[in-house]
């Protein structure tokens, strides 16, 4: 977390969801155009958030070239203080996006169509160095890509009544994989 300064105020202690999160999990083939999306969605949130000093990246699958993801877009946004909402959560909301989880930490908004995740951390939080670690380690590695996909491919097979059951039943190889990334960094 950031400590050169303290936050506004204390960070929320519960998980708050807004809304339904339900709609069918499909794995589709790697889209190039997930990137282009990632670049348009960078410039709405850094238009809106332009009194912030913010750092923005494209995590998650549809962030690594050749493989397949389920066709949403997540974007990660570190900003100086998580609990000072003022300062960007009015302004992601009038840039069309919508609050589906405030938890401590970590905000979500989303679009209207459920297709481009905004997950927003306080810089410094290691969360984003995690999904950072993930990603280049995906983009980087064959045969991690490879394992991570074919688990997604046989979990997608069953049914799940919750998108974060899914995510948690990947949670085993994601740790492996960021286990042989931060040994590939000599950590």
């Amino acid at each position: 977390m950031n400590k050169s300064r303290k936050p506004r105020r204390p960070d929320v202690t519960t998980v708050e969801f807004v809304g339904r999160a339900s709609h069918a999990l499909e794995l589709r083939d790697h889209d190039a155009r997930w990137a282009d999306i990632y670049l348009d969605h960078r410039g709405r949130i850094r238009d809106a958030l332009t009194a912030a000093d913010i750092e923005i990246e494209h995590i998650g699958s549809t962030s690594v070239p050749g493989l397949a993801a389920k066709p949403i877009v997540d974007i990660v946004v570190a900003v100086d203080d998580i609990t000072a909402e003022e300062d960007y959560l009015p302004a992601l909301l009038a840039a069309g996006y919508e609050l589906r989880v405030r938890e401590p930490g970590h905000r979500l908004v989303r679009t209207p169509a459920h297709d481009v995740h905004v997950h927003v951390f306080e810089k410094g939080d290691p969360a984003v160095d995690e999904y950072l670690l993930f990603r280049d380690r995906l983009r980087s590695d064959a045969d991690d890509r490879t394992l991570y996909e074919s688990t997604k491919r046989t979990l997608l097979s069953r049914r799940w009544d919750d998108m974060n059951d899914y995510a948690k039943a990947k949670t085993d190889v994601i740790v492996a994989i960021k286990a042989r990334a931060r040994e590939a960094r000599g950590q």
